[in-house]
């Protein structure tokens, strides 16, 4: 009961903190928007109320499809090979980013069976990464307190070590990467290297998906290897933190 009542505590906590941030911005949004949509209808009167709206829906409809206007022409890709494997990658992680989702009935039904069997299959293999990482820290340790007869010191120095090597390598440099790549800031890519290896996964921040930007073959590539890498780092780091807890 106290362990429930603390859960239900952080949730309400983390609501009203949510809120007080969030909430303004929110309704500042939502103003600008009906003051451009009204000044759009009284600078062009020959637009109708009606027609506009249903031209909105079908362009918001449209990106979330994955298509953009460029021009006279629109912009694909987000189903070719390369967005297709990192689909796949966030579906079988449970990141989930929502930003595509398969559109026909054969694809849904598909994505079932193939995250059903998919979603174990990641699941063992991150478990055998994590292992692979522990063995490696702990292997170092004991080489630590052969050479120089340290005892408790070797291991916690270890531990310390992989932490920080983990945040370089999962947190802390890749932001680099993606305010190179994507153009956003330092905070964004940060924010987004979290929320991604946490599977979280909002999708209000993907990698890969502007129109306007050439992306390299490396990338998606690569980033699918830190996601995984990254995810089973993380998942240790949560585990020792579920041990504290506890």
């Amino acid at each position: 009961l106290v362990l429930l009542a603390a859960y239900v505590g952080y949730l309400g906590l983390g609501a009203v903190v949510l809120q007080a941030l969030e909430r303004p911005a929110e309704v500042q949004a939502a103003q600008n928007l009906l003051r451009e949509h009204w000044g759009l209808l009284a600078n062009h009167t020959c637009l109708q109320g009606p027609s506009l709206q249903r031209l909105i829906e079908g362009i918001i409809q449209a990106y979330k499809s994955g298509i953009t206007l460029q021009g006279n022409t629109t912009s694909l890709g987000r189903w070719d090979y390369s967005g297709s494997f990192f689909f796949s990658i966030s579906a079988i992680t449970t990141i989930g980013y929502g930003n595509l989702s398969p559109s026909t009935a054969v694809g849904r039904i598909f994505c079932i069976v193939f995250a059903l069997f998919g979603i174990p299959l990641n699941l063992v293999l991150l478990n055998e990464i994590g292992h692979l990482m522990l063995l490696g820290v702990q292997h170092c340790a004991c080489r630590l307190e052969e050479v120089f007869h340290w005892q408790n010191k070797a291991s916690f120095l270890m531990k310390t070590c992989a932490l920080v090597t983990g945040l370089l390598l999962f947190l802390l440099l890749p932001p680099l990467l993606f305010s190179d790549k994507e153009g956003w800031s330092y905070e964004e890519g940060f924010y987004y290297s979290f929320i991604t290896l946490s599977t979280i996964g909002f999708g209000d921040y993907v990698i890969g998906m502007n129109p306007d930007r050439t992306y390299p073959s490396w990338y998606k590539n690569v980033v699918s290897l830190w996601i995984l890498f990254g995810m089973a780092w993380l998942a240790l780091v949560i585990k020792f933190c579920i041990n504290i807890l506890e």
